[in-house]
């Protein structure tokens, strides 16, 4: 019984993909049943997540938007968890995107959780941009620091620093700072909704690139 069930499946999607004439509501059925494994996969990859061995993190000295020196543990408060999102800088218009999302999540953010943006760029450069963006979030420069690369998110190649989006979940335990996760950002990620609408159109624009103004 199981074996006829693989074949119908196997036999199924062999048609969607090659006839493409299969009704609306079977479709739907198929969506249904891949978000499901999805969904699946997604709670396996949180349970991962949630046993992840911390990872001590030294307490490195980053920059304000005036040039004052603060210390990652700093940016704590009185809390003990930290979320920060490495941004690649103002040259780059696929953070922006993804900074000017989180910009109206900010309230709940910080209700549940620290949230700031760190930047490659200097302080002032940050600030401006930051200022132009309207963004509502602390932001914090790592210029002229070591952090961003040994957080993993900078590389060095042929004498130039490359930047890898994302973000970082620091705690705080027995006055010593860890690393309890990361991620990487990037196109039909979960941390920007944009293409997931594209997705529902029925020929996606796949020339479409974030623009600084539209």
């Amino acid at each position: 019984m199981l074996f006829l069930k693989v074949v119908e499946f196997i036999i199924s999607i062999f048609i969607l993909k090659h006839f493409n004439f299969i009704n609306h509501q079977e479709t739907d059925e198929f969506i249904k049943e891949k978000q499901e494994q999805i969904a699946i996969l997604l709670k396996d990859i949180n349970s991962l997540r949630q046993s992840r061995e911390l990872e001590p993190f030294l307490d490195y000295e980053l920059k304000d938007s005036e040039g004052n020196s603060v210390l990652l543990s700093s940016l704590f408060g009185d809390r003990s968890e930290l979320l920060m999102i490495h941004n690649m800088g103002k040259g780059c218009s696929y953070c922006t995107l993804w900074a000017d999302g989180f910009n109206g999540l900010t309230k709940p953010l910080n209700d549940r959780v620290p949230f700031v943006l760190i930047s490659p760029d200097a302080p002032s450069v940050m600030k401006e941009f930051a200022f132009s963006r309207e963004w509502k979030f602390k932001c914090i420069s790592a210029f002229e620091s070591n952090f961003t690369k040994e957080a993993g998110f900078s590389f060095d190649k042929e004498g130039k620093e490359y930047f890898y989006p994302g973000v970082s979940a620091f705690v705080k335990k027995d006055g010593q700072l860890f690393r309890a996760n990361k991620d990487y950002f990037g196109p039909g990620d979960m941390y920007c909704s944009v293409w997931h609408f594209f997705d529902l159109l029925p020929k996606p624009e796949k020339a479409w690139h974030p623009k600084f103004i539209y």
